[in-house]
């Protein structure tokens, strides 16, 4: 899919959703006279209604618009926008506000407490972890007497042309994950290589969209995917043909984090009460979708844990992000 087609199908996916959120179409927060909180968000769907229940069993129902972007369109309005964004409060892959901030210096520090596990900016508050693993749909792999992976290098054996689906850099971080772990595991050059020979694999599924792999599994249109360890994991649960595996090059982790769009004068004081509630309220919904203790006080049940969490050796940036997307172009058949 084209950048311009994406951007047209985002623009109207929010402008439909953000609608039907707005009560009416207006920009004011029921009888008060105050205006909506807009919140601009790349979360998955699992995260978004975790956000919103928060947000409406706490007094904020009628009081927001929430407006859905995939990562890398979001991230480039956080980038060319800054202040002006519409939004008031976002919830965004961790590196691209790290990036915005030195950029535009456009989030405000939090009010809040944020007794995380890890030291994060002052204006960040992390919502959600999310791993990557490798999901297999077990019958067809069986039907096919195709072997089950180990290691994503495994996705590189010609044994398995056709049968694999994964996700473009380009546009969805989901496939970072993939890259890190490649590049960690092997160096730029070996890492590159490989990911022609998966690239190669998976032919017309080099898709757009980080839960595509596991639709396409879920489907029976292919037999391997990589994407979201969490959504395998749920997958499994409910009875699906489908399965997952803890590549030995390591379950690399991106966090996504709330922050509040300093706007001067005209902050909307409720951005900052609801990104408080989000956290205080929200997470144990949301660690039952994305189990990753990130709080202090809290744990995760060692069935949900992966078995080779890793952390890539340098810090996540945009511009680390813009590389790897350069070494992935390259590796294009």
């Amino acid at each position: 899919m084209n950048y311009k087609k994406m951007m047209s199908i985002g623009l109207s996916a929010a402008l439909s959703l953000s609608l039907l959120t707005a009560c009416g179409g207006n920009n004011s927060a029921g009888n008060s006279g105050e205006k909506q909180v807009v919140i601009y968000s790349n979360a998955d769907e699992e995260a978004v209604t975790a956000m919103k229940n928060a947000l409406d069993g706490n007094g904020y129902e009628g009081k927001y618009i929430f407006q859905i972007y995939g990562t890398s369109e979001l991230g480039g309005k956080l980038l060319a926008e800054g202040t002006n964004l519409e939004a008031d409060l976002v919830t965004m892959s961790t590196f691209y506000l790290q990036s915005a901030q030195d950029k535009n210096t456009m989030f405000l520090p939090l009010t809040f407490d944020v007794n995380t596990l890890e030291e994060v900016p002052d204006y960040t508050a992390p919502i959600t972890s999310q791993e990557g693993a490798i999901i297999v749909n077990t019958e067809m792999l069986a039907e096919n007497n195709l072997p089950m992976p180990t290691c994503l290098k495994d996705l590189a054996d010609p044994a398995y042309a056709g049968f694999v689906a994964v996700t473009d850099v380009q546009s969805s971080s989901t496939a970072w994950l993939l890259i890190q772990a490649l590049i960690s595991e092997y160096g730029e050059e070996e890492a590159e290589t490989i990911l022609h020979d998966i690239y190669a694999n998976a032919g017309d599924h080099v898709e757009s969209s980080g839960s595509a792999p596991l639709q396409l599994c879920e489907a029976g249109e292919v037999a391997i995917g990589f994407g979201l360890r969490h959504q395998a994991v749920a997958a499994k649960n409910d009875g699906l043909p489908i399965d997952y595996v803890d590549p030995t090059e390591g379950n690399f982790s991106l966090t996504e984090s709330v922050a509040v769009v300093d706007k001067g004068e005209a902050t909307n004081p409720l951005a900052m009460e609801m990104a408080q509630c989000i956290i205080d309220n929200g997470r144990a919904e949301l660690q039952t979708y994305y189990p990753n203790p990130l709080y202090e006080g809290e744990s995760a049940d060692s069935a949900n844990q992966s078995a080779y969490p890793k952390t890539f050796s340098e810090p996540l940036t945009f511009e680390l992000y813009e590389h790897h997307i350069e070494i992935s172009e390259a590796a294009k058949p």
